[in-house]
């Protein structure tokens, strides 16, 4: 059906699970499901590989986001502005990747990753929730990251959804089950502001996203549920091994590759 064997298929469909469920519990199923779409479909346009990469992780990410908001309350109206925020940077984000390149960047990411992870190593951010603002400067706060990163995610996008939740663990004092669910929704706001882009300008396959997508749920399903089973431990130690992954990859993709 994509001029791929049947065992590419269920191998791309692999590929996606397991981005789903990685991103579910800490954010970076990215760093899995983009360089699987580009390596089993070489031929297809990026910027069509890139939608339906949006398309399957917005499906996921929303279906993990609602299982962690059975298993904590929900600021809904700090959610919802600071997605605003993020959907429209991410607007931004994605257009100017259409029109400038992005590899400086790319090749400064790892270097940053390997600096917010030794940042972290001593940090017991994410492990307590000690709210650290109230009211309008936390919605501030919440709406500054949302943007920063949004704009991230559109422009260049791995890591975004560790970004998001770190951002509510250092900045704003949540621990990683509370963020859980704000940092999923934020994420799922700036992939459909990078999508909106993505499809006006007519790159898409629905059939192989609504694939994608579905495996890619599953996977948000399995990973949210060990989350809230094994609690704020076992989240910090996949917040290291996501964020050392994406350091070798991001310095793969810009240096070696």
């Amino acid at each position: 059906m994509f001029d791929l064997s049947l065992l590419d298929i269920c191998l791309l469909l692999l590929c996606a699970l397991m981005a789903g469920l990685i991103d579910s519990i800490m954010g970076g199923g990215g760093m899995i499901q983009v360089p699987a779409l580009f390596s089993f479909l070489p031929g297809y346009p990026p910027a069509t590989l890139m939608s339906v990469n949006k398309i399957a992780s917005l499906v996921g990410t929303s279906g993990s986001a609602f299982q962690y908001t059975k298993a904590n309350k929900t600021p809904w109206k700090l959610v919802f502005i600071s997605c605003s925020a993020a959907f429209l940077a991410s607007v931004g984000g994605a257009y100017l990747l259409t029109q400038v390149p992005n590899q400086w960047l790319r090749g400064a990411l790892p270097f940053f990753l390997l600096a917010l992870l030794i940042f972290n190593i001593r940090s017991t951010a994410g492990l307590v929730h000690a709210p650290r603002h109230q009211h309008h400067k936390q919605t501030g706060l919440a709406s500054l990251g949302g943007a920063l990163i949004g704009f991230y995610d559109g422009f260049l996008g791995p890591g975004a959804g560790a970004f998001y939740k770190l951002w509510y663990a250092r900045v704003l004092g949540f621990d990683f089950l509370r963020s859980a669910a704000p940092s999923k929704f934020l994420n799922v706001a700036s992939n459909l502001g990078a999508l909106c882009v993505f499809l006006s300008l007519g790159y898409m396959n629905l059939k192989l996203a609504f694939l994608m997508a579905i495996a890619n749920l599953i996977g948000g399903q399995i990973g949210s549920k060990m989350a809230i089973k094994h609690g704020n431990v076992f989240i910090r130690k996949a917040f290291f091994i996501t964020v050392s992954a994406l350091i070798l990859k991001t310095f793969y993709d810009a240096y070696i590759q």
